[in-house]
């Protein structure tokens, strides 16, 4: 996975057989990527052979080519993500689930619950409990990963545009609009492929920390708990309810504190405010562009002439970012293990289970990391997780859940680094700063 946005460039530096769990996603396409786009014949329209070295059926690829163009639905061509995300999970067995399993995940939810309830104060979140397949998560999810991603969208699309100046513009005639259509669909293809690609690995619907269907809807997908299970020598049913702990824990976090999760696109669509292009650089590649040469274009998308400028801003976001996101991740990870504690002798190897997985690149680390660029570091959801520890050890469990109370008595960088500072500066309990 590229360390810039969706949609800037291809990651043609990157080494070849990278294996899954590294933070890359194989698969997903920079821009321009025209292989690879769902519904178009490979390379299209910069190489016309087909399959077999004979000509391709150009008519059919232009009125593909033209379906994918007239998309008017915004930044992002969301039929195209759905249609690369469901194409990316059916490259291999993604059965139905069935009765058994079905109930399995009801049944550990309500545990999960139950236990939770002698941990938090939080009530429970648990309206409805499904359990999805694969192809099912992208389903129930597309409309929350909208409004995680268009605010990115929107101002590199914008930024695109707003960067080319007019003299040039009128140079490269139709092709500026042809690179906006074409970058719409880019990101619609991009974004599905990473979302096929993370379909199997989640858990539930709160993996990257912030719920990605309506309040109180949860969901997990029995064929990825199996999948994280496999090569622990535990009881799957186990796994399975430390599993539904996390998931259960963060529905009562965002139901307690709803805020939360706009508190978290927030700092994306900051991000996303700063996001610039070289003009100066863009405008001599526009003004070199040959009209007459198709491959032209994407020479011009494949030299990284859409790159980012990232701002000074924009990294102190992004450090916002990466405390807020792990916050959260540290007060599950500690009203979890105060849940499961003296009743699952499993939990403490299926914590270590869980860290390992992030550090090695989980929904989370890649979906910031593909969107803004964010490169989460797994010490910083230990060092909150150690925060919260010391809160409830030294102040009780009220103390390190009134962090939530307000957006203000969350902590921040510094408070990591310093857990016993934090708790002190907060007292017993935690009450807001003056100026809240």
């Amino acid at each position: 996975m590229s360390d810039v946005p969706f949609g800037f460039r291809p990651d043609d530096d990157e080494p070849e057989g990278t294996p899954e769990g590294t933070g890359q996603q194989p698969g997903v396409p920079g821009m321009p990527g025209m292989p690879g786009m769902p519904g178009m014949p490979e390379g299209f329209p910069f190489n016309l052979t087909g399959p077999g070295g004979q000509p391709m059926d150009i008519g059919a690829a232009l009125q593909q080519l033209g379906q994918l163009l007239s998309w008017q639905g915004g930044p992002v061509n969301w039929d195209l993500a759905q249609q690369a995300a469901r194409q990316t999970v059916a490259s291999e067995p993604d059965p139905s689930v069935g009765t058994s399993d079905r109930e399995g995940v009801v049944e550990a939810i309500r545990l999960a619950d139950l236990w939770l309830d002698g941990a938090t104060d939080f009530p429970a979140a648990s309206r409805s409990v499904k359990a999805w397949s694969r192809a099912e998560w992208i389903e129930g999810t597309l409309p929350g990963w909208k409004n995680l991603v268009e605010p990115v969208a929107e101002q590199v699309v914008s930024a695109m545009g707003q960067a080319i100046p007019a003299e040039a513009a009128a140079m490269a005639g139709p092709l500026v609009g042809v690179m906006r259509q074409v970058g719409v669909s880019l990101w619609g293809a991009q974004v599905g492929q990473g979302l096929g690609h993370l379909a199997t690995e989640v858990i539930g619907v709160t993996d990257i920390g912030i719920p990605l269907t309506e309040p109180g809807q949860v969901a997990m997908l029995p064929r990825n708990v199996t999948a994280f299970g496999e090569g622990l020598g535990l009881d799957a049913n186990d796994v399975r309810l430390y599993l539904a702990l996390r998931e259960a824990a963060r529905h009562r976090l965002h139901a307690h504190a709803p805020w939360l999760r706009g508190h978290v696109i927030s700092l994306v669509e900051a991000f996303a405010r700063g996001i610039t292009i070289d003009t100066s650089r863009l405008e001599s590649a526009v003004r070199d562009l040959d009209p007459s040469k198709p491959e032209a274009l994407q020479e011009a998308f494949e030299s990284g002439l859409f790159e980012p400028q990232r701002t000074p801003e924009q990294q102190a976001t992004l450090d916002r970012l990466e405390v807020a996101l792990a916050t959260i991740e540290g007060w599950v990870d500690d009203v979890v293990t105060q849940a499961a504690e003296g009743r699952l002798p499993a939990a403490e190897a299926l914590r270590e289970s869980v860290r390992r997985a992030r550090a090695a690149g989980g929904p989370a680390e890649d979906t910031f990391a593909t969107l803004v660029g964010l490169q989460m570091r797994p010490r910083r959801a230990r060092d909150a997780s150690n925060l919260f520890a010391i809160l409830r050890t030294q102040q009780g469990a009220q103390s390190r859940d009134a962090v939530w109370g307000h957006p203000d008595l969350m902590p921040d960088a510094a408070d990591l680094d310093d857990p016993l500072g934090y708790a002190e500066r907060r007292g017993n309990p935690l009450e807001l700063p003056p100026d809240a």
